[in-house]
């Protein structure tokens, strides 16, 4: 049995593992399987109806059917509830699929359909609240605004800190204690959980893109959501029916990512550090959007986030044409959407992640967002210096042949 009491690092090693000695193995077990034998009628159809309910098997009746509960799933979703402190957490196939069952869930059990959205977002959940797919109503407002934007029936207020692209950090306790016991969701894929711990400061439920950080190896797609039991077990209703749950494949990667993610992220954010402040210095650039330098001035470095992170995101001073030189330019940059891997990436988010984004809320065309690695920083910085020396050429679509 692992001790309860346990400083951060040692959880990621071993939260979710609890039983490994009492199975007789070391590396963490993979079940495949999509379908399970019955033991009889009466009990598997028992299991199936308190999974299908949010639930877990039933002592005897056993995992009946992947779409509802896969124990590899489960070992990683409850090594992530340990490390957000919360009470469980529910894994699904993608980030979007697990903002998708959070608002659905939150709505139907709630019977309210008016949302807040804190701006700015990642560009797929502007656009999937925009799009009023879900039946909502949603709308966009500043941290500062959402008291006066409630509604009798406001279901949920969504914000995410450090926001994407532009790192804007909100201040989570103060935008609860706005809601008036309205559910507050954070995205905490930026931050993760071991720079910030969203449920204790009053977030009802915590949402990763495990994509990003959590996997930390660019191999994986997978969204979760951190929080208590009865949400947890309403997530699961509606991952049940929409058939969105994480591959368990998907979970032994995630939760064998858990291990190194402390090390990972405060590596990452050394390296990070190094380069905003070089590119605070950087005559090619008009601003850097990081914390710390690009100011706090809610005060939430070291009483909300432990530390800066590892994103940072810049305003070129030669606007959109040297955006595109830059990340065309970059050689041990890899030009790609996502982030949180071990590899640096960059890309242009006005161009690409937030490019569903209404006009108003979109990212300004000068703005390049840069995911940093672990590569060593002096050549991280060198690849940027010389891409941002890259010669101005004309693109050869703007040429008429006549």
């Amino acid at each position: 049995m692992i001790p309860p009491l346990l400083q951060l690092d040692s959880v990621a090693v071993h939260a979710g593992r609890e039983d490994l000695v009492e199975l007789g193995v070391h590396a963490l077990p993979i079940d495949l399987s999509s379908t399970n034998p019955l033991p009889d009628i009466e009990t598997g159809g028992l299991s199936y109806e308190a999974m299908a309910g949010g639930g877990t098997p039933h002592p005897e009746g056993g995992a009946v059917y992947a779409r509802l509960w896969n124990p590899t799933v489960a070992r990683f979703e409850s090594a992530l509830a340990r490390m957000e402190h919360t009470e469980d957490s529910v894994a699904f196939s993608s980030g979007m699929a697990a903002m998708t069952a959070a608002i659905l869930a939150t709505t139907r059990e709630s019977g309210r359909h008016h949302v807040l959205a804190v701006r700015p977002l990642y560009g797929g959940t502007d656009h999937l609240l925009a799009s009023g797919l879900l039946g909502t109503e949603v709308r966009f407002c500043t941290a500062e605004g959402v008291a006066a934007a409630l509604r009798p029936d406001t279901a949920l207020i969504i914000l995410e800190t450090p926001a994407n692209p532009t790192l804007d950090l909100v201040d989570i306790r103060a935008v609860v204690e706005a809601a008036r016991g309205v559910p507050v969701l954070v995205d905490n894929t930026f931050a993760t959980p071991i720079l910030q711990n969203p449920a204790d400061l009053g977030a009802a439920m915590v949402l990763h893109s495990a994509t990003k950080y959590l996997g930390g190896h660019g191999d994986v797609i997978a969204g979760v959501i951190a929080c208590d039991r009865e949400r947890a077990a309403a997530l699961r209703r509606v991952r049940a029916v929409t058939g969105a749950l994480l591959h368990p494949l998907g979970a032994y990667l995630l939760h064998r990512g858990l291990a190194t993610l402390p090390i990972r992220v405060r590596a990452q954010q050394a390296n990070a550090q190094r380069i905003a402040a070089w590119l605070s210095t950087h005559p090619s650039v008009a601003r850097v959007h990081y914390p710390g330098i690009a100011g706090d001035p809610h005060g939430l470095l070291g009483r909300q986030m432990k530390g800066t992170g590892a994103m940072i995101s810049i305003d070129l001073r030669g606007g959109f044409e040297q955006a595109r030189r830059l990340t065309s330019s970059v050689g041990l940059f890899t030009h790609a959407v996502s982030l949180g891997g071990v590899d640096s990436l960059i890309q242009h988010p006005a161009a690409l992640t937030h490019r569903p984004v209404a006009s108003e809320a979109r990212p300004a065309s000068s703005l390049v967002r840069l995911s940093i690695g672990l590569e060593d920083h002096e050549d991280l910085m060198a690849d940027l210096d010389r891409a941002l020396a890259a010669p101005r050429v004309s693109h050869p679509l703007r040429h008429h042949h006549r």
